[in-house]
């Protein structure tokens, strides 16, 4: 389904008042997991291995190659290493963002899909609504199924019902008290086998200027490399321009000659130059997304009004175009 607006609506007033943002822009929503199957279909078989951790990579003192300790015991020798194993890295560790760098917001987010099987009447358009410190995020993604997203404060009880879908759900309904009929009915329908609450990771956005993410022929992508909240909603997107850019650096590596048909075997030098360019592209877009969602993400954790001030002060400064992330292009393939 394309839905081509979005609408917030604040209910922290006697009557609800909205406010329409992205105007004639596309929204699409896809299930994680397909996407992933299509991804992974496309792959060669045999690329992708399962039930195999990586504990940890060192360089070999000799040929200074990447060898990489695994979960069954095994040891991978690899020429080059690509680190995009998540906001729990272990390969970002060999950079010195090792977990407990890891900062967490006061706010957790609940996901979740609600399928209506006679069909659902809401627009096609991306719904924000917000009470308090509880935002609820709404967006179709056919004519019978929505996904939906809701942000709250931590509680104590989190880190006991996180893995128990009844639970979640009794607790967003606790918290949504005061939103409209609909959004409740859409909450009490949810699919609980496609119901998740997590806390927030974040590291801090300086860290992404004092660090070269590249060790040899090692380096990051992805959450391993800029984990942040999910406020701009641009992780997923700033990970796929990760890709691009990281793909167009190496072949323009292997394919030197614009005349050529055949790539070069990459080499130690051929890898660390393309990880180098990799990473000089990527720093500033990264830092400024992650700066970006730490501010938003601080003013829904803060309850003083002054703070509040100050970041909406730095924000209408920095980022006086709310659309700004989504009229970034990181070049073709």
């Amino acid at each position: 389904m394309y839905v081509f607006r979005g609408r917030f609506i604040s209910l922290n007033e006697v009557e609800p008042m909205e406010f329409p943002f992205g105007v004639n822009k596309e929204f699409r929503c896809l299930k994680r997991t397909d996407l992933v199957k299509v991804m992974a279909d496309n792959l060669p078989t045999g690329t992708i291995r399962t039930n195999c951790q990586v504990l940890s990579v060192e360089l070999d003192p000799v040929t200074k190659f990447p060898h990489l300790m695994l979960s069954n015991g095994s040891v991978l020798r690899a020429k080059v290493v690509i680190g995009c194993d998540g906001v729990n890295s272990a390969i970002a560790s060999m950079f010195g963002l090792h977990r407990t760098t890891l900062r967490l917001f006061s706010t957790s987010v609940a996901r979740g899909f609600t399928n209506y099987p006679n069909g659902h009447k809401f627009s096609s358009e991306f719904v924000m609504m917000s009470k308090g410190q509880v935002q609820l995020g709404r967006l179709p993604v056919t004519d019978k199924l929505v996904y939906w997203f809701v942000t709250r404060l931590r509680t104590s009880k989190d880190s006991k019902i996180w893995k128990d879908p009844v639970l979640i759900r009794q607790s967003l309904m606790e918290s949504m008290k005061g939103f409209p009929a609909e959004a409740m009915e859409m909450m009490r329908n949810s699919k609980l086998s496609f119901l998740h609450l997590t806390e927030l990771k974040y590291r801090p956005p300086w860290d992404l200027l004092f660090n070269n993410f590249r060790k040899g022929t090692v380096t990051i992508a992805g959450d391993a490399m800029h984990p942040t909240g999910p406020f701009v909603a641009q992780g997923g997107s700033a990970s796929i321009e990760d890709a691009i850019v990281l793909a167009r650096c190496l072949a323009q590596k292997m394919f030197d000659d614009k005349n050529k048909t055949e790539e070069t075997t990459i080499n130690s030098a051929m890898a660390e130059e393309a990880f180098d360019q990799y990473v000089k592209e990527r720093k500033m877009r990264n830092f400024w997304l992650s700066f970006h969602s730490f501010l938003v993400g601080k003013k829904l954790d803060t309850t003083s009004s002054i703070i509040r001030f100050i970041i909406l002060a730095i924000m209408s400064t920095l980022f006086r175009d709310p659309d700004w992330h989504s009229r970034y292009h990181c070049g073709n393939l």
